[in-house]
């Protein structure tokens, strides 16, 4: 008889279980459903005044929040009634506790001083709203306390923006300040933060309270967090490339030509290769011209993309070997001292120094010394020293990450330092390096200051920075082979970037030139995207050829 007693006490507690995950599991759902659509409203993908099915983004916002919070106080109070079996705590714990009780004293906050109208008592309207939150959170047994408490904000919530009290014809401008908070950014904001609180209360919910759903409602919390900052870049993204493609694309032609194709003239053949057969051509004006000053045609930015990447590359060409040289010295050679104390501060000093410092350095100290005029390679110096830093640090890290058995190995085995270092240590540690390597290009390839004073002096220019002049050619004297010569000094055409480029459209007023505008902030976005790819390729190879 007791066996069937326990068999069927299990049986319901099973049931009960799996009533509360689903339940939970929905309101969980919910919540995280309304934290993505209030981020698509926030970037104006989704806005909070559109329809969808007859009714407002803003009304399913409320009615999903609403739904959300009354769920999550009723989940709380069924696990405290023994409806549902849970191994709920005696207390919500400190951290949920103070957590609760910030998101009060805001909301606190905001009724007095906003609501009420308390110019001077709203802080004692925010103390006692936010202590007696926590208080609950933390007296109370966990599964009342803590779904009371942040429920109740999420209900709350809910029913604010499902009444219209906080909707898309709603604007606020808060007392002090000098802005106007209107309802297509205030419901979103709404909905992103009761969301997160709903997510994470469910969660524990879910996992039905105590060490396993404290557990659980923290990986709920952080997760919605990381999704919600990824979406954040992809809304960024999406919103670069949405207004930039059109202009980036306009006046694209392809086509294909079948027939004798003059290709080129060889040095030492006196006629011309014809190609016969289909050739397949193709016209990007945006990319392939330069700014058209006459206003025929299409305006290009081929002189930037071109001084931009002659930019980057000559900055990595200097910095990189520089900063992993340094790097070897003060990590395998130098004493750890004082000596590399006072360089670990002044690296990361230099790091954090603004760009605008590296500009006036560079034409204080660069330019009267680099023929007294803007061109590439003072650009290039200057972009070479806020990347060294980076470098120096990234580089230190990843040789001490290399373990010493490494080096005690290759010592044993008879191998000097140097080329224990060269064969072993700098192998292991390249990941690493280039990592630190791609966070730089990103920082540096979108400059505008130090580029604004070292480098360009018009902000259009109609031809390709004339860098390489000459090419190769054959001769009668030794050695025989006339190469192009690099002049990135005096070069031919003024030399521009494409930050520079898209600040000056910008100044020069977005109402003609916003199209101009969106292209070129997207074309820079894929120039830096493209260094990135570079450097993660590049990664993933010495990471595969250091497991073989």
């Amino acid at each position: 008889m007791s066996h069937r007693t326990d068999a069927a006490r299990s049986a319901l507690v099973a049931g009960d279980s799996s009533t509360r995950e689903l339940i939970s599991g929905v309101m969980v759902a919910l919540s995280f459903g309304s934290f993505v659509v209030g981020l698509l409203a926030l970037a104006q993908y989704l806005p909070a005044d559109v329809t969808v099915g007859g009714t407002t983004v803003a009304t399913l916002l409320g009615g999903a929040l609403t739904v959300a919070g009354a769920g999550v106080v009723a989940l709380g109070a069924a696990s405290y009634g023994g409806l549902f079996e849970t191994e709920p705590g005696h207390t919500g714990g400190l951290v949920s506790a103070v957590f609760v009780g910030l998101i009060w004293f805001a909301v606190g906050g905001l009724v007095g001083a906003q609501t009420l109208g308390l110019s001077t008592a709203w802080p004692a309207v925010a103390l006692a709203a936010g202590a007696f939150a926590a208080a609950v959170a933390l007296v109370a047994r966990e599964d009342l306390g803590i779904t009371f408490s942040a429920g109740l904000f999420v209900l709350l919530s809910g029913l604010v923006v499902l009444a219209g009290v906080v909707g898309p014809g709603w604007s606020w401008t808060p007392q002090g300040f000098s802005i106007t908070v209107t309802g297509v950014v205030g419901v979103p904001v709404i909905a992103l933060f009761a969301g997160l609180v709903g997510a994470w209360t469910a969660a524990r919910v879910y996992g039905g309270f105590g060490p396993q759903g404290r557990q659980l409602g923290a990986y709920t919390l952080i997760g919605t967090n990381a999704a919600g900052m990824l979406a954040l870049l992809g809304s960024i993204v999406g919103f670069i490339v949405v207004r930039g493609w059109g202009p980036m694309t306009e006046g694209v032609k392809y086509g294909l030509f079948w027939g004798p194709w003059t290709w080129f003239n060889p040095p030492l053949v006196d006629t011309w290769v014809v190609v016969e057969g289909p050739i397949v051509w193709f016209y990007w004006p945006f990319v392939m011209e330069g700014y058209s000053t006459t206003g025929a045609g299409i305006d290009g930015i081929l002189p930037a993309i071109v001084g931009t990447i002659w930019l980057v590359v000559g900055a990595i060409v200097f910095a990189v070997p520089l900063g992993v040289g340094a790097a070897v010295f003060l990590t395998e050679y130098a004493e750890q001292g004082r000596f590399t104390f006072l360089v670990e501060i002044s690296t990361n000093g230099l790091w954090s120094t603004p760009s605008i410092v590296y500009g006036l350095f560079g034409l204080a100290f660069l330019v009267p010394r680099l023929g007294n005029t803007n061109s590439i390679l003072a650009g290039q110096f200057v972009l070479g020293f806020m990347l060294l830093p980076l470098v120096v640090i990234t580089s230190r890290e990843s040789l001490k990450s290399v373990p010493d058995e490494y080096r005690d190995a290759s010592a044993a085995l008879g191998v000097s330092k140097w080329e224990t270092i060269k064969s072993v240590v700098l192998p292991a540690s390249l990941p690493g390096v280039i990592t630190g390597v791609i966070l730089g290009v990103g920082r540096i390839a979108g400059e505008t200051a130090p580029i604004l004073l070292v480098t360009t002096s018009t902000p259009f220019p109609t031809n390709v920075p004339g860098v390489i002049q000459g090419g190769f050619s054959f001769t009668s004297t030794f050695p025989f082979v006339a190469v192009p010569e690099i002049n990135l000094i005096h070069s031919s055409g003024a030399p521009s970037a494409l930050p520079y480029q898209l600040f000056a459209v910008i100044g020069a007023g977005l109402e003609k030139n916003l199209g101009f505008a969106w292209g070129t902030a997207l074309v820079l976005l894929l120039v830096v995207m493209s260094f990135y790819a570079i450097g993660i390729g590049s990664r993933i190879y010495f990471r595969r050829k250091l497991n073989q």
